[in-house]
């Protein structure tokens, strides 16, 4: 009898152990980030064509770029931009490493990942697209996000070389998807607020647009649109700088 009771209150144990393990991997942070990075970046190796603009007061655009983005498995990006005012100019990125390449010059400069490339958009901002990659997560708990459901998490960067040593991210409860994000610097100081659009309002399929508000001078925004996106695996020439350096032709 002792016997058959200790073998019911096993099986019993497992039941609600197997019950439980979809909630715990429903609050797992690694498990969450996973799934947030999969709105913005659904292939490991992929070209996103991006447009940043800088707003005005009244709503108008004051300037525009264009990029090209080449986002690479390994921490590793190329940024080339396309419209006329930095022509020929590009930035590498290998981990915590960054590289300006100029036309005309066979000496890569380096730089930081705050580096400013138009308004409040940095090269941090366009070249690293990996929250699961780059911060180590906690759960803070559930809020409500413009009338829906959300969790909040908190971001602690796991490499020096990221943007954002801190991070206060908010996800959709039933889809995660992101919702808005405060970046906080090296200083704990709060830079930027981000805000995630998405393609569809009603049927959603991935990230459409970031909208960055500068904190640190009178709340100007930002608009980093992905205007496309596809997989593309570069030559590995193309993520040495000064391979880069020497042809200043590569697309």
């Amino acid at each position: 009898m002792k016997r058959i009771l200790l073998a019911v209150l096993a099986a019993l144990a497992a039941a609600a152990g197997a019950g439980c393990s979809p909630a715990r991997a429903a609050d797992d942070p690694a498990a969450l980030l996973r799934a947030a990075d999969r709105w913005r970046l659904a292939d490991e190796d992929v070209q996103v064509e991006t447009r940043v603009q800088v707003l005005g007061a009244d709503g108008g655009v004051e300037k525009e770029r264009l990029y090209t983005v080449f986002v690479q498995a390994g921490h590793r990006s190329l940024v080339l931009m396309r419209s006329p005012a930095e022509a020929g100019q590009r930035v590498l990125m290998l981990g915590d490493d960054f590289w300006l390449l100029m036309p005309g010059s066979q000496r890569p400069l380096r730089i930081t990942p705050l580096q400013k490339l138009l308004g409040d958009a940095s090269t941090g901002d366009i070249a690293t697209l990996s929250w699961a990659q780059d911060y180590a997560g906690t759960l803070v708990g559930e809020e409500q996000c413009d009338g829906a459901p959300c969790r909040h998490l908190r971001l602690q960067a796991v490499r020096p070389g990221v943007s954002y040593q801190r991070m206060e991210l908010w996800l959709g409860k039933a889809r995660s998807e992101p919702l808005r994000a405060e970046l906080y610097v090296q200083s704990d100081k709060l830079a930027k607020r981000a805000r995630f659009v998405m393609d569809r309002a009603d049927a959603p399929t991935q990230v459409a647009e970031m909208v960055l508000t500068d904190e640190l001078s009178h709340g100007r925004q930002t608009h980093v649109r992905y205007l496309s996106r596809r997989p593309k695996r570069v030559p590995e020439a193309w993520l040495n700088p000064m391979f880069l350096a020497r042809n200043p032709g590569v697309e």
